[in-house]
């Protein structure tokens, strides 16, 4: 696979980072869509551990980008992005995340109960027996299959109004998914996470649908606290990936142009 594939014309001062981890495509209409204004990034990531994944972005974006860059991340991505940003703040000028897990733990024990409780109870029960068999997949086992399926369930639970189904460029990589969302589970059960905002010296913009099933408080609150230069754009009707959102895809755009 490529690191990272490039929309528009350079120079390159801004970077889309996809969510997963183990996701790669699926920001890919954002880039396009972004790529009108200024040339994009669209770094993949391969590494199965979470320094792997922050050195592969640096490497990325001083190989490619012209920084000082701003980075979109959406999910897991909006993770990395804050993370890049904290340790390396002389390569990142802005910091927009969208659709951002909660950073602390408090706010994260919700969002996989809010997920199965909006679907039916035959996808309920799907999406169970996903979750048992990925605990227990081995080698020989086709994680990434599981996964896949377990993420079109999720994602109905996701959305408010899609206007289509977004699964552009999506594949599924269980390795990287399980290597690396540990890790970062545990920076933020010991608030490591949290305490990596003092060192992030750029412009901090999230955008999150209200019916998003990360709650929404769980990325304001800890990053208002902590942040000396933060926004938070809470869009109505609107689920996970607010670009494929009926009624907030045109205020999606017009904020993210806007914080770019």
């Amino acid at each position: 696979m490529r690191p990272v594939r490039k929309w528009g014309h350079g120079p390159y001062s801004l970077a889309v980072i996809h969510g997963g981890p183990g996701a790669p495509g699926e920001v890919a209409p954002v880039a396009r869509e972004l790529s009108a204004l200024k040339g994009v990034l669209e770094p993949f990531q391969t590494e199965t551990t979470l320094e792997g994944q922050v050195q592969e972005l640096r490497s990325v974006l001083l190989e490619h980008a012209k920084t000082p860059v701003t980075l979109v991340g959406f999910s897991w991505g909006a993770f990395l992005s804050y993370m890049v940003a904290a340790r390396y703040p002389a390569l990142v000028g802005k910091l927009v995340l969208v659709g951002s897990p909660p950073f602390e733990d408090q706010y994260a024990e919700a969002v996989t109960k809010t997920r199965l409780g909006r679907l039916s109870p035959g996808d309920r029960a799907e999406a169970q027996a996903l979750f048992g068999q990925l605990e227990k997949a081995g080698p020989g086992d086709d994680a990434n299959a599981l996964l896949a399926r377990l993420g079109r369930l999720l994602a109905r639970a996701d959305t408010f109004d899609p206007v289509h189904a977004d699964d552009e460029g999506f594949h599924c990589q269980y390795d990287i998914f399980r290597g690396v969302w540990d890790e970062a589970c545990e920076l933020r059960r010991t608030k490591i996470l949290t305490q990596m905002a003092k060192t992030i010296a750029c412009p901090v913009v999230a955008i999150h649908g209200d019916y998003d099933p990360h709650p929404a408080e769980g990325v304001n609150d800890p990053l208002a606290r902590e942040l000396r230069n933060f926004r938070f754009v809470l869009l109505e009707k609107c689920g996970h990936r607010p670009w494929i959102e009926r009624n907030a895809s045109d205020e999606f755009y017009k904020v993210l142009v806007g914080g770019i």
